[in-house]
């Protein structure tokens, strides 16, 4: 994509740290290890908020006071400036997933939750929960945000849904009552009409004049998908009705907005349950 770098770095040792980032999505950092055993941290902290999921063995986890022995499918919350270390125990087999996001960034999204419209970050009081829906949740958003195949949209809107269900179990406060019914009709109409196009989560937002947070909430329940979806879903439409007329894959797939014929292959066998060549003949 153009303007836009995305950098993760590969290791052959399952010891070493993994690390991605992105120009487009500069917000948020992700990090993964598969084999923690040799990893040792000394008590530090970060500017940003920290979120992560152990994924496998066990660790001694360190939170302002809080000290406790922590195993696979915990999740560990880290305010900025907060002290903390997580090292693994004994020779177990420790891997982890980390996110690392921008206090800015998540304060905008509180306040579109429902916070109190000031300038301060509210911060999480929870230092670890075991709950299985944001353990799955970070794992999956890890996933989307190191796949080449998915674009920006997709992965911003990823992170908004992630941090929206972290904020409202961790953090809850008084969403916003609001019938949204005609802006999110427009956000439709809109993707409808221009599905062809590179179209960004703020495009679709001013033109409905509703919030990131709030569209890919409310749009969701309408629709029973994201906007991101929905997108792609009207792409394939398109693509069915271009290949009826015995247009070429390719020429349909960039015509359609697909980064390429391997990527429209993809997503039509998954949405439609055979290959764009099978569905043509």
């Amino acid at each position: 994509m153009s303007g836009m770098t995305e950098t993760a770095s590969h290791v052959k040792s399952a010891s070493a740290p993994k690390f991605w980032r992105s120009d487009a999505l500069p917000f948020i950092e992700a990090r993964s290890i598969d084999d923690g055993r040799e990893v040792c941290y000394a008590k530090h902290s970060h500017e940003t908020f920290s979120i992560g999921a152990v994924t496998g063995g066990r660790s001694v986890y360190l939170n302002r006071h809080a000290r406790e022995w922590i195993g696979a499918g915990a999740v560990v919350m880290m305010n900025p400036d907060d002290v903390h270390a997580c090292n693994p125990i004994a020779d177990e087999r420790w891997s982890y997933r980390m996110l690392h996001v921008e206090v800015e960034w998540l304060t905008k999204l509180q306040h579109e939750l429902g916070f109190s419209e000031n300038h301060a970050f509210r911060a999480f009081s929870q230092t670890m929960t075991l709950d299985p829906v944001l353990f799955d949740g970070l794992n999956r958003l890890c996933a989307i945000l190191v796949d080449g195949d998915a674009d920006t949209l997709r992965k911003e809107s990823a992170a908004i849904t992630f941090f929206s269900e972290v904020q409202q179990k961790l953090n809850p406060a008084s969403l916003p009552d609001h019938d949204a019914s005609r802006q999110l009709t427009r956000a439709a109409e809109f993707i409808a009409e221009n599905c062809t196009r590179s179209l960004t989560l703020d495009d679709m937002c001013e033109v409905a004049e509703l919030s990131a947070s709030h569209l890919i909430r409310a749009f969701k329940q309408r629709y029973g998908m994201t906007p991101h979806a929905y997108l792609i879903n009207r792409r394939i439409q398109y693509s069915r009705a271009q290949l009826k007329r015995g247009r070429l894959i390719a020429d349909v797939a960039l015509d359609a907005g697909f980064a390429d014929q391997a990527h429209l292959q993809r997503t039509f066998k998954r949405l439609v349950a055979a290959t764009p060549g099978q569905y043509r003949s």
